[in-house]
């Protein structure tokens, strides 16, 4: 597993990849340690995660190309592969993603795999939203979901 940083408009995160790809993006609060060097990285994935994301930020990226590798349930890598092929700007309610796999009852349980989704950003739980088309729920902070969405062409208000 190697881990880099990356200073982006909405706060310092640390990405952490192993050979199968990316499988994390964690937020840095500011009393975390920020210890990362911020050398050249030897994991592909990890590099390609960093100049995606930079362009994704800098408003010149709509799609990620990563490989990814993230650890989770059967069903949370379903509602995760699910959230990866909402487009650059456009959102979906809970319920809507809910329906999609199959599962029409599971609006709670997509708001978990949600809220458990270890590759925000690239895979864009940011962009499900509450059925009253607000923004509800977003584990990064709220504000940074909304930022995101504003990047996208989105506003939205407070659920």
């Amino acid at each position: 597993m190697e881990e880099a940083p990356l200073d982006t408009p909405i706060g310092s995160c640390r990405l952490l990849a192993c050979e199968a790809g990316l499988c994390s993006i964690a937020f840095l609060d500011e009393d975390e340690p920020q210890s990362l060097s911020s050398g050249r990285c030897a994991n592909p994935h990890l590099e390609q995660a960093i100049e995606q994301l930079s362009a994704y930020f800098a408003g010149q990226l709509t799609k990620f190309e990563v490989q990814l590798a993230p650890e989770g349930t059967a069903f949370q890598k379903r509602v995760w592969q699910r959230l990866s092929a909402i487009p650059f700007g456009v959102t979906k309610s809970y319920g809507q993603i809910a329906r999609e796999i199959g599962q029409p009852n599971a609006s709670r349980a997509v708001g978990g795999a949600n809220n458990r989704n270890p590759i925000p950003v690239i895979v864009p739980c940011h962009r499900v939203i509450g059925s009253g088309n607000t923004l509800v729920g977003f584990g990064c902070g709220l504000w940074r979901k909304q930022w995101m969405l504003e990047h996208e062409g989105i506003a939205l208000p407070l659920g």
